[in-house]
């Protein structure tokens, strides 16, 4: 009888450890599937990011490049003028030295 109540002590301890395995095998599946699942989160969290940053640094280079374009239209019409004025100004003075008006000191 005592040999019968050992054995049947250990079958139910034996149950019971089991049982307490595959609850434990059960939270760590669920934990690795909520693990996966923050890992997923936090890549796409990352990606937008990601996308907005670029999308960023696009709208600023756009914005960059008309700044530039817009100092060269700049630059180059200063140009001009200071070449008018330039051309004006040695038609004066070679007028002057040839006692000839400005618009003949241009033809020549």
């Amino acid at each position: 009888m005592r040999k019968f109540l050992i054995i049947a002590l250990a079958a139910t301890t034996s149950m019971g450890l089991a049982a307490c395995s595959e609850a434990t095998q059960e939270n760590a599946e669920r934990t690795a599937e909520s693990a996966g699942n923050d890992v997923q989160g936090a890549a796409s969290v990352a990606g937008q990011a990601a996308r907005e940053g670029a999308a960023a640094v696009g709208e600023a280079a756009d914005k960059s490049a008309r700044a530039v374009s817009e100092a060269a239209d700049k630059a180059a019409a200063s140009t001009d003028e200071l070449s008018r004025k330039a051309r004006n100004e040695a038609a004066r003075i070679e007028a002057d030295a040839h006692n000839e008006s400005v618009e003949e000191a241009r033809r020549d």
